[in-house]
């Protein structure tokens, strides 16, 4: 029987599948991808299979190329070589079955609108783009705002909202487009202790209805707690697998290249693993 586990060797050399090769039902297929601004890789030759209905944790250092991996995925930034398949099939032709919750601060929040016409912006894939939002609709944001715990703020506009509250606000949004898989760009940075809560709750209802999760995250003492699957990279992937495998001192020593308190991290969140 295959093994979950890839692993990779010191030089780089993916022991991986050729793309037509990865099985057309996982969420997620990635062959060989690589990334480089002015001519300086970001990703090189990422080879990468996500199961169904896993809580996927990625991670590593700074510049390690995690949110470059996101936005190449879903046709955000242009790929210098490999592919990408969602459920067997290139990202255009499945992008009604993708959430995306992009890194906070990349959002324009002085932008005038309301959460509520924030969350209605994840229906109108269904909807269409050229039709208005109906009640039906509105009636679906407003759940998704109240799964979030801030129905209470619809009609606020955004730029009057805490970070906490702007972060669960794009959650909600994801929620209402009711996809499959899910793309999420450090959802818990610089949150509070009760947004965070209000995330991991979202993330472990999303897991009990079968989706797929994909989370950049930067918490080593959390991975374990909150990740059944983890993705380690650092420009390649150095280890993917159950989080209870792969996640070792030995693997995150490769991931972060011996930085000392971030190796203390590591340890410390494997102690509490093992109690």
């Amino acid at each position: 029987m295959k093994s979950l586990i890839k692993t990779f060797s010191p030089q780089g050399d993916a022991m991986g599948p050729t793309l037509s090769d990865h099985p057309k039902e996982v969420p997620l297929a990635v062959h060989d991808l690589t990334v480089a601004y002015h001519r300086k890789p970001v990703l090189w030759d990422v080879d990468l299979d996500i199961p169904d209905g896993k809580l996927v944790g990625i991670v590593g250092p700074n510049g390690a190329g995690k949110s470059t991996l996101l936005k190449a995925c879903l046709d955000l930034i242009p790929r210098t070589s490999g592919e990408v398949a969602i459920y067997g099939h290139p990202y255009k032709e499945q992008r009604h079955l993708v959430g995306y919750v992009p890194q906070r601060e990349s959002v324009d929040w002085d932008f005038p609108v309301s959460a509520l016409d924030v969350v209605a912006m994840g229906t109108y894939r269904k909807l269409g783009w050229f039709k208005r939002v109906g009640k039906q609709q509105k009636e679906r944001a407003l759940n998704a705002l109240d799964q979030v715990g801030i129905a209470h703020l619809a009609n606020r506009q955004i730029s009057q909202l805490s970070g906490g509250q702007q972060q669960r606000v794009f959650l909600a949004r994801a929620l209402a487009q009711d996809a499959q898989l899910y793309f999420m760009d450090e959802p818990f940075a610089a949150v509070d202790a009760a947004t965070e809560q209000a995330i991991v709750e979202l993330l472990q209802t999303l897991n009990k209805q079968g989706k797929t999760c994909l989370v950049i995250h930067h918490d080593l003492a959390t991975v374990a707690r909150y990740f059944d699957w983890t993705v380690l990279l650092n420009m390649r992937v150095v280890a993917a697998g159950p989080t209870s495998d792969i996640f070792t001192p030995d693997n995150l020593e490769k991931t972060y290249g011996g930085q000392l308190n971030v190796l203390n991290q590591a340890v410390q969140a494997l102690q509490e693993i093992t109690k």
